[in-house]
């Protein structure tokens, strides 16, 4: 979890990723109001239960939290999310059986960080490794634990707590993303934490602190406040208009891998600015040049189907109904997955997905290409 003693820190763990790419952004994200979401609500109660879950499990005093985001597929994932927690400290006890198992702790990385404070979902230490483990509940992105420096910064947190209690040689950080069946661990020794801590977490945040540095756009930008009125952003994205108007069949190769490396990130970001600029006509009235405010094409719709219904059949239609089967997902949840897969297992097909191109970092296994048949005419 994300959350923090001050949760006005500039230098927040969630953000590291950003402010250690583009040291200035943190200071010119506060001119900008601090964003929410229905997502991100959603993600808060998830974490809510999940620690409740954890703490009953554990035999600790705790109050089941209510939300309206509460669902059967919550209930599970965070079912999942405990279930691997326990793995870890069952795993953890082989070694030591004196452990100390935290759950939402404090943690102070102010020796590296200016102001810096986070929440560690839950942090399990004994003699040998520090395991800190992290929640993620979005499934939108998939996030690594590999070098990941909000968790590397958990990290630090949890060491300066227990480093002169436990002879702790190595730290393990998992981050447990359950709807996306991702459960992902970084190990490295307490010497590589504390150096990347010296040589580079340290000077980025003392200039991250200072908003000096120089601006960078990339991956980074997409949770940045400052991003729809950002001008590295803007630069970097606009670089793929020198393409504009040429025949990609007078392209070179590594031209139109460029385009593809930056097609997407320029998707987003105009994306992002139309967003912004509707927000803006809609709620203060703001007028672009050369654009209106209108209404959406809507589809038409029975007021009162009973009503329609019945007015139907009095009027002699009665072929009027149409049946479906509930979806595969919801009738899952019906029948429990155990009994689904007995009982309509045999009957369930994925067809394949739609063939895409991404990049190399794309988890996802790369396929051989398809070899075409071609039929020339006599």
């Amino acid at each position: 979890m994300s959350g923090s003693y001050n949760a006005h820190s500039v230098l927040s763990a969630s953000g590291a990723h950003r402010w250690m790419e583009c040291s200035p952004s943190a200071l010119l994200e506060q001119q900008f109001p601090n964003e929410t979401s229905v997502f991100a609500e959603e993600g808060t109660a998830a974490h809510d239960l999940a620690e409740h879950k954890l703490k009953k499990a554990l035999k600790m005093r705790s109050k089941k939290p209510t939300s309206k985001f509460h669902s059967d597929e919550m209930d599970e994932m965070t079912d999942l999310y405990v279930e691997y927690c326990l793995g870890i400290i069952e795993k953890a006890k082989e070694d030591c059986q004196d452990l100390q198992i935290l759950i939402e702790q404090k943690l102070d990385f102010t020796d590296y960080v200016p102001e810096g404070f986070g929440t560690g979902d839950l942090v399990v230490v004994g003699s040998g490794t520090l395991h800190v483990i992290d929640l993620k509940y979005g499934r939108g992105v998939v996030v690594s634990a590999d070098k990941n420096p909000q968790m590397m910064l958990y990290a630090l947190g949890a060491l300066s707590l227990f480093e002169m209690l436990y002879d702790i040689e190595k730290v393990s950080m998992t981050i447990i993303q359950p709807r996306v069946d991702n459960f992902s661990t970084y190990e490295v020794t307490v010497d590589e934490l504390l150096a990347w801590a010296e040589q580079e977490l340290k000077p980025k945040a003392l200039l991250a602190s200072n908003g000096d540095g120089e601006f960078c756009a990339g991956d980074h930008c997409r949770f940045c406040r400052a991003r729809n009125q950002c001008r590295a952003r803007a630069v970097k994205n606009l670089e793929l208009l020198k393409y504009e108007f040429q025949d990609p069949a007078l392209l070179l190769d590594e031209e139109i891998a460029e385009i593809i490396g930056l097609a997407d990130e320029l998707s987003k970001w105009a994306s992002d600015i139309y967003t912004y600029a509707t927000a803006l006509a809609i709620n203060e009235g703001k007028q672009w040049a050369g654009f209106k405010l209108v209404e959406g094409r809507t589809r038409r719709k029975y007021a009162d189907e009973d009503v329609a219904a019945e007015k139907a059949k009095e009027a002699g239609y009665t072929d009027i109904f149409k049946q479906t089967l509930i979806s595969i997902t919801e009738m899952e949840k019906l029948m429990g997955k155990k009994k689904f897969t007995d009982i309509l297992g045999a009957y369930v097909e994925k067809p394949k997905g739609k063939l895409a191109l991404v990049p190399e970092t794309d988890k996802r296994e790369a396929i051989e290409p398809i070899e075409a048949e071609f039929q020339v005419e006599s």
